[in-house]
């Protein structure tokens, strides 16, 4: 019905709604999703969401199971309902008696009456390397080489556990443990290896290199950040994931030019090039990557991935410049194995990739048409339309101090408590389903709760280890100064004469059309006939990345080091949060009295904003600049900005701090020429550096102007 009155509509349904009153019968759950599935696939459904690998195939449902979900679902007759209540009450009974039945088993029963190839592979599969060394031994003494213990029981559980991950089967973090069981174990052998090589190197010739990225890898990958771009973790996640399913991981790390990444890639004779980034800037260097890829004549596929792309980005600005190879936009780390995969298998590679050049040929349509919908009124009439206060004679509050204060060595410990859990877990892949989606009700949730709590732990003991060892350093400083509004953009003063202009920070103010009817600018939350006063501040945490690095090369730990950068960007953003509750309450002072909760804070319920350059209040990250020099902030702190304006050490954050008793966050949205050609006039930049830097929230199509 649906495709017959709305052609080229797409459907979609949360699939577990229809057995949400079955919460924790999950045989009957799963039964009702697959049948659901079954025939509204048949009727058009073009996606369901759903966790796929908890679900069972329609033939192998018990066939009296079967007949009732489709009794319930199409509602064939009055009594089935009560059919699948009784059947549902007697699976639990039967679970239940089968529960009490069952024999404890000692904890580490595992290790008895099983071979040492056993063993290994369920270290392996369950991240314990409590064994690992005595059990390689074991192996050792009993395989001719030790290459054949890398080929044999290494290669069996780390396939068995790339099986388990892309069936949804296990989580992240557990991948992540068994690739360091898997690193482990692999450079217990290495000496070994080394000695064998000096016994016989034509014999080693044959079988190739010797360390871990290449024993017995089919396919290589070359990865990188993008050049300007710091950020890596996500890039190391889907290199440990890879690594686990017998890639070649060949990791270029962070600010790589473009020329390094393709002279590696041919060098090694690379089947893949993985570029990932972080900020905006870094999907310019994404197309360059592209072009270059195409002038030199490369034929491999290229994958795009990071916070800052996206499928449509990749559809419309990166593929097109590549037309040797697919260019694919990989989700997250679970995808880049399916990804590869399919590229990889010759009897699926044609069609998967018909399939990707006829999805982004639609979402270029699709792209291009929408573009021609956006409508958006002059810059002119906006400023016309610019927001108002309702008190435009409110009490404007002076800071406690004006000019600059640095704050050196920040107490990690008074931090803990404005550390925002979510984002830890998002990255690590570990997400609750309704209604324990967050933190801390995913505890609670039966899929992931028990491997949340484990992951949770492990990060306590990092963090507890980050404080008593001191391992961390935080330094921050803040500027208070006298400030006007001039139009869209704020004016900053002399701390010390408030009549002599040093610096002017440029507001972009929103365009498209708004039901509202109006279009706002930071430069709305300060007033343009009194005196007022803004703050800007810049922070990081510094040695994260070296002790990250530590952890990886002299103790093989993947997972510690995973956990221990994350800790370092939630701990940036618990410091920016701590700070700004300081600045309200004492150092501007202009909310003393709040007395929030954590969880009020992290709600954004306090007075104020803190909108960053780079983000949707203020998408431009050229604004940084300006940041950086009244604060004076690599001389006064050390944090630098690589040619694309990303923060160096990357667990920094940076931005404003806006006191009006109403000021809100909103993003900008696109925008038009006529407010671009003004911008640049106003920041003494050329039309062409500005549409660079903005090129994500623009209105019109560059490339056809």
């Amino acid at each position: 019905m649906m495709n017959a009155s709305c052609p080229g509509c797409k459907t979609s349904g949360g699939i577990s709604n229809i057995s949400f009153s079955f919460r924790g019968q999950d045989r009957i759950r799963e039964a009702m999703h697959s049948v659901f599935l079954f025939h509204a696939i048949k009727a058009g459904l073009d996606m369901g969401i759903v966790n796929a690998g908890q679900i069972p195939i329609y033939n192998d449902i018990d066939p009296r199971l079967r007949e009732l979900c489709e009794a319930c679902i199409f509602n064939t007759r009055s009594t089935a309902t009560e059919e699948l209540l009784e059947y549902a009450q007697q699976l639990k009974l039967n679970s239940s008696t089968n529960d009490n039945n069952k024999v404890g088993k000692e904890e580490e029963s595992w290790r008895m009456n099983t071979t040492v190839e056993e063993r290994l592979q369920y270290s392996l599969v369950k991240g314990i390397d409590k064994y690992i060394i005595d059990d390689m031994e074991e192996a050792r003494k009993n395989y001719s080489r030790p290459l054949h213990i890398i080929e044999g029981p290494l290669m069996n559980g780390m396939s068995e556990v790339g099986e388990l991950f892309g069936a949804g089967k296990m989580f992240l973090p557990q991948v992540i443990k068994s690739a360091r069981v898997m690193k482990k174990a692999v450079n217990y052998l290495i000496p070994f290896m080394e000695e064998e090589k000096q016994q016989n190197i034509k014999l080693l010739q044959q079988q190739g290199n010797t360390t871990i990225s290449g024993l017995d890898s089919q396919y290589t990958i070359v990865m990188a950040t993008v050049k300007g771009d710091v950020h890596d973790i996500g890039k190391n996640i889907v290199g440990v994931v890879l690594g686990c399913n017998n890639y070649r991981v060949i990791d270029l790390g962070v600010m790589t030019p473009c020329d390094k990444i393709l002279k590696i890639a041919k060098e090694e004779n690379a089947d893949f090039i993985g570029l990932s980034g972080l900020i905006t800037p870094s999907l310019d260097e994404m197309i360059i990557v592209a072009k270059e890829m195409q002038r030199l004549n490369f034929n491999i596929p290229l994958l795009i991935g990071g916070a800052t792309t996206s499928k449509q980005h990749t559809a419309v600005k990166i593929a097109p410049r590549y037309h040797n190879a697919p260019v694919i936009h990989v989700l997250d780390a679970s995808k880049s194995v399916v990804v590869c995969g399919n590229l990889l298998n010759k009897d699926k590679k044609e069609d998967y990739i018909e399939d990707i050049a006829e999805d982004y040929n639609d979402i270029r349509d699709d792209y291009y048409a929408n573009l021609k919908q956006i409508r958006t009124i002059s810059i002119n009439d906006a400023r016309k339309k610019r927001w108002i206060s309702e008190n435009e004679n409110f009490n404007i509050i002076k800071p406690t101090f004006l000019g600059i204060k640095i704050f050196n060595n920040i107490d990690i410990e008074k931090l803990i408590n404005y550390i925002d859990w979510k984002p830890f877990f998002d990255a690590m892949q570990i997400r609750g389903k309704y209604p324990n989606r967050g933190y801390p009700k995913l505890f609670d949730c039966k899929e992931v709760g028990t491997q949340a709590r484990i992951v949770f732990n492990d990060a306590q003991k990092i963090l507890s280890n980050i404080v008593a060892h001191k391992i961390f350093s935080i330094r921050a400083v803040i500027g208070f100064y006298p400030c006007q509004t001039l139009g869209d953009d704020i004016l900053i003063y002399d701390p010390q004469d408030s009549k002599k202009q040093i610096a002017t920070l440029f507001g972009l103010r929103q365009q498209t059309e708004r039901d509202s009817n109006i279009y706002m600018c930071l430069s709305d939350f300060i007033s343009s006939t009194n005196i007022d006063y803004i703050g800007l501040f810049a922070l990081a945490v510094f040695n994260v990345e070296q002790e990250a690095q530590r952890l990886v090369q002299k103790e093989t730990d993947d997972y510690s080091s995973i956990i221990l950068k994350l800790l370092g960007d939630r701990l940036a953003e618990a410091c920016a949060e701590y700070l700004h509750e300081c600045v309200r309450r004492e150092l501007w002072a202009y909310a003393s009295n709040e007395n929030l909760s954590i969880k009020d804070l992290l709600s954004v319920k306090y007075q104020g904003i803190r909108p960053a350059a780079g983000y949707p209040t203020q998408p431009d990250h050229t604004e940084k600049l300006t940041i950086w020099k009244l604060l004076n902030v690599k001389e006064s702190i050390g944090i630098e900005l690589t040619e694309s304006l990303a923060m160096q050490p990357p667990s920094s954050v940076s931005g404003l701090y806006m006191a009006h008793p109403e000021s809100t966050y909103f993003a900008v949205g696109k925008i038009n020429q006529d407010q671009v050609h003004e911008y640049a006039d106003r920041k003494g930049m050329s039309i062409k550096e500005v549409e660079k830097w903005l090129s994500s929230i623009l209105a019109y199509d560059v490339d056809s102007q």
